[in-house]
């Protein structure tokens, strides 16, 4: 059902909605009712807001995202450097050349490893599971006989 609204608009704005109307192949009714149902609609603002709060909300998860890639990437070297420091005794003088030219083969097979890996889009962290947290709140229960405090 519909109604008729008579409407006094500036000459200038007829001419325009006239113009929108044959551009579009539409009825100047059309435009007209277009134009107000926009208006009558949710603001644009209050669209933009929310579009722009997806986005916000997307990029802090792709922040917290690269926050846990580099708090494990960290950990794992400390971790790493802490067990190497304590278990690699000093070389005597006349042993560090071997272990020198050791050490830079192994570097080397390193190196081809990480690039092999990272050429077939492989990555460490994707072997790490996404939620570290709820892993340890489901730490393994002791084994029988053993008491939590005596570990």
């Amino acid at each position: 059902m519909r109604d008729r609204l008579n409407v006094s608009l500036p000459v200038a704005m007829i001419s325009q909605i006239g113009d929108l109307a044959a551009r579009r192949k539409v009825t100047r009714s059309a435009v007209v009712e277009a134009a107000v149902a926009s208006l009558l609609s949710p603001d644009s603002a209050e669209k933009t807001e929310a579009a722009l709060t997806r986005r916000l909300d997307r990029l802090t998860r792709q922040m917290q995202r690269q926050e846990r890639d580099l708090m494990i990437a960290l950990e794992t070297h400390a971790l790493f450097i802490r067990f190497w420091l304590g278990q690699m005794p000093p070389l005597p003088p006349e042993a560090q050349a071997a272990a020198n030219a050791l050490g830079q083969e192994r570097f080397t097979r390193f190196l081809d490893t990480l690039g092999r890996r990272l050429s077939q889009g492989r990555s460490f962290r994707d072997d790490i599971p996404l939620d570290i947290p709820a892993m340890r709140q489901t730490a393994p229960a002791p084994a029988p006989g053993k008491d939590a405090s005596s570990s």
